[in-house]
């Protein structure tokens, strides 16, 4: 399947624009300002750019990509560890139990993604990928996890949401 530049290019362009929701859940999950998603998108953009012209067909086009989204999220994650990065404190965000939303179903969605931010890197990728209804076989090709310890890591993180959740709603320690 040789194709010129451009129609490579297209062809490219096309593939990112039309599973840009995933690679924006993966920013939402692993970034927390707006600035480090839009970092971190273009972040991805460029890595799968430079992977394209060795993506072999030989898994579906949306896993590959999950697969190099989640490596540079996890790898830009590590980084930003690593070093120290000083603070204004005219910066810093508002709590999130200071945060008002209007709605009963907003408010378990915030609870949910703020237990979910306080997940491991992997279970984070984990949950993301059972949010999108990969099947473990996806999950197990995407992660390097096999479908066993995948389903074993799901109960667990389940649990663990359920109690991060319940404690965020009744306060309960």
């Amino acid at each position: 399947m040789e194709a010129s530049g451009r129609d490579m290019q297209e062809e490219f362009v096309g593939l990112v624009q039309e599973h840009r929701s995933l690679l924006y859940k993966v920013c939402r999950l692993y970034c927390f300002t707006d600035t480090d998603r839009q970092d971190l998108f273009q972040e991805m953009v460029i890595q799968l750019w430079r992977s394209y012209p060795h993506f072999r067909g030989e898994s579906k086009f949306s896993t590959w990509l999950y697969r190099i989204a989640l490596n540079t999220a996890i790898s830009n994650l590590r980084k930003q560890r690593r070093r120290p990065s000083p603070t204004n404190l005219n910066e810093i965000p508002v709590p999130l139990q200071d945060m008002t939303w209007p709605g009963e179903e907003e408010e378990q969605l915030r609870q949910l993604y703020a237990a979910i931010d306080r997940l491991s890197e992997i279970e984070k990728a984990l949950v993301m990928l059972y949010l999108e209804d990969r099947s473990y076989e996806e999950m197990e090709e995407i992660l390097g996890i096999n479908q066993n310890n995948l389903r074993v890591k799901m109960n667990r993180i389940r649990e663990k949401l359920r109690k991060m959740t319940k404690e965020a709603t009744y306060g309960i320690r």
